[in-house]
């Protein structure tokens, strides 16, 4: 990872940061049911994904089709059943934060789906982990920038209110969807996984329109350039500048570059729609980026950290009941050595957290949902050995 960050680098970010921007707008321009935006949006993300998985990932689905990862073994079900829930959570936040673009500005919508990162810092500490007291004093900003920027909304009531509950209702279940996706993740690969869980959120929507007649053909032009807009701003273009920035940047920075998505959303509802921002709601506006920025910013590292003394100094600790299977002790103590080119198993991560540890989500982007849930995990450090070291 670079020091600096170079031109390219900051054309990548900025990329990104625009192209997440664009699906609020481009949700409320459409006149179609959001419900039926948020099905052809994983449908199409799909068609894209699928070719992609068969053609760089064809031995995996093979494998995987044949049962030789043991995929369906019995103490791998745990984890399926946690990939299940997760695209249940996603599904229902796309549906929430896409109904909610339509209920109420895409500034409030935008911001408080933006929350994401408190809730997950709940649920962590609802599970265990250790908070610290700067994460909960970016959530008390937060939950007092939401209280001041939704205060209008909640005096009026109405579909306002309701849209401004729907965002909320949206980053909880992504929220969700990023806790459970690490009970999941235990032998699937990214690709796969994406595949899987935009497959999953896909049927579910579809369970929900055909009931409900809600009608998923005979769109409107701007309705189909809307989802052509979603599927290449957030879910290609988007999605592939931010993994580029990702190999030459922090993820940390590109999280609280996500949160200009709010102004920059706003921006563009103005430019194109003519939707303008109440001036009342702008310090509770800027409250919830400060408060998000504060928890994006002081969870991770400290930790990271902590946890990686307390291994450091206790040995690795019981491989989790969830993981793929239990490891077999190496038949001698020395430590192995693997050339530069050699894979690492993704296995060994699980065996850095015990059942109570789960790692805090450092950067979700909702823009592209299922295709890119980042985590930021303990890095890995190879134990002092004697002798001469190979330059890095």
């Amino acid at each position: 990872m670079k020091s600096e960050i170079d031109p390219l680098s900051m054309a990548a970010m900025a990329l990104t940061v625009v192209s997440v921007s664009a699906t609020a707008p481009l949700t409320a321009a459409a006149t179609a049911s959001p419900l039926a935006m948020a099905f052809w949006r994983n449908c199409l993300g799909f068609a894209v994904l699928g070719p992609l998985l068969l053609l760089l990932r064809r031995r995996e689905v093979v494998r995987v089709a044949r049962g030789e990862r043991g995929i369906l073994r019995r103490e791998q079900w745990r984890p399926l059943v946690f990939g299940f829930l997760a695209a249940t959570a996603l599904a229902l936040h796309f549906a929430a934060f896409m109904t909610s673009t339509r209920l109420t500005s895409v500034a409030m919508s935008t911001a408080l789906v933006a929350t994401q990162p408190v809730w997950q810092a709940l649920i962590a500490a609802g599970q265990g982990v250790q908070t610290s007291r700067r994460t909960w004093a970016g959530l008390v900003l937060s939950v007092v920038g939401a209280a001041a920027a939704g205060g209008l909304d909640i005096r009026s009531g109405g579909t306002a209110l309701l849209g401004d509950l729907l965002a909320l209702v949206g980053a909880i279940a992504q929220a969700g969807y990023t806790a459970l996706s690490e009970r999941s993740r235990a032998d699937v690969s990214t690709p796969l996984y994406s595949t899987f869980t935009s497959l999953v959120c896909g049927l579910e929507l579809l369970a929900v329109c055909w009931p409900a007649h809600i009608p998923l053909t005979g769109f409107d032009r701007s309705t189909q350039l809307s989802l052509l807009g979603l599927l290449i701003l957030p879910q290609i273009l988007g999605l592939g500048s931010l993994n580029f920035a990702l190999g030459r940047t922090s993820a940390t920075t590109m999280s609280v570059l996500l949160l200009l998505e709010t102004p920059v959303a706003a921006l563009a509802a103005w430019w194109f729609m003519g939707q303008g921002i109440k001036p009342a709601t702008v310090p509770g506006l800027l409250l919830i980026i400060v408060g998000v920025t504060v928890v994006v910013t002081s969870g991770g590292v400290e930790q990271a950290t902590a946890q990686q003394g307390r291994h450091r100094s206790t040995g690795i600790p019981p491989y989790p009941a969830y993981a793929p299977r239990t490891p077999q002790p190496p038949p001698t103590p020395q430590p192995l050595t693997f050339p530069d080119s050699a894979k690492r198993d993704p296995r060994v991560d699980w065996a850095k957290y015990t059942g109570d540890e789960i790692p805090t989500v450092t950067l979700t982007y909702h823009g592209a949902g299922a295709f890119d849930t980042l985590f930021l995990r303990m890095p890995y450090v190879e134990e002092e050995e004697p002798g001469p070291r190979r330059p890095h």
